[in-house]
């Protein structure tokens, strides 16, 4: 199914599928996040990515809630997006020799994540309100508050020195 396809014919329908769209991106990010961990040299950067994996797991979790709690069953639908945005950070990583610069660029990454998740969080707890579902909105709020407070940090750690750093190389 397609975001605009005939099986989209209410708004409640396009609620649900957005929710399948972020839980897809949700477990996808499980997948990459080890791998930058591994990845990155900075202690702050691979610190921060362990504390947001376990975020993310607790974000997957509420998802599940979310789906249970609008009487759907959850289920992924593929998101290019985010497809596209850890194919590109893979081929980043895998051409950057200097490990300076590649935390930067992890760093960037990971940000370019954020900003979708934000996206579509912003966009869910919207759609949940006009829906009626203050309930479901108050869960995924939760995580749209999360994924802002990870971006903060992303950028905190990058200007306070890993770019520094990286473009002393």
């Amino acid at each position: 199914m397609g975001l605009f396809t005939r099986d989209i014919k209410t708004m409640d329908d396009l609620f649900v599928h957005q929710l399948q769209d972020v839980y897809y991106a949700e477990k996808q990010i499980l997948k990459a996040l080890p791998k930058m961990i591994d990845k990155a040299t900075s202690p702050e950067l691979k610190a921060g990515f362990k504390q947001h994996l376990t975020e993310t797991e607790g974000q997957v979790e509420r998802l599940e809630r979310v789906f249970r709690m609008h009487g759907a069953e959850p289920k992924a639908v593929d998101c290019p997006a985010i497809d596209g945005i850890v194919k590109e950070t893979n081929e980043v990583a895998g051409e950057i020799a200097d490990k300076q610069v590649l935390d930067a660029a992890l760093i960037a990454s990971a940000q370019a994540v954020e900003h979708y998740e934000m996206t579509r969080y912003g966009t869910l707890v919207a759609w949940a309100r006009q829906l009626g579902r203050e309930d479901c909105a108050a869960v995924l709020q939760q995580t749209l508050d999360e994924e802002r407070a990870t971006d903060e940090k992303l950028t905190r750690l990058a200007e306070s020195g890993v770019n520094r750093k990286a473009a002393a190389e």
